[in-house]
């Protein structure tokens, strides 16, 4: 079952999303085969202040794990995180229900 991720950045930490990201990049591609997409969200500078993954899971509590696991996730640089079952509609320019 597919799930977004929506995380917001903590305010002022983009030193600490750039020690991280190598790390954060490796443990998504190491684990790609399960999401669906992925990427910064960005402020209207073009900074990262977030996260978005919609990821492919057995239940919330997998997708909750996944968000914790990720090096973002356990070194705190997120002020939240969201995890909600998402429904697919439209796919790459298609409508597909």
């Amino acid at each position: 079952m597919p799930f977004v991720i929506l995380s917001l950045d903590k305010p002022d930490s983009q030193a600490l999303r750039q020690a991280l990201r190598p790390a954060h990049l490796d443990y998504l591609t190491a684990r790609q085969d399960k999401m669906l997409a992925g990427g910064a969200l960005l402020d209207a500078d073009g900074q990262a202040i977030g996260s978005l993954i919609i990821l492919d899971a057995p239940d919330a509590q997998s997708a909750q794990a996944f968000a914790g696991e990720d090096p973002f996730g356990e070194g705190q640089l997120f002020a939240s995180v969201q995890v909600m079952p998402w429904r697919q509609a439209f796919f790459d320019r298609r409508r597909t229900k």
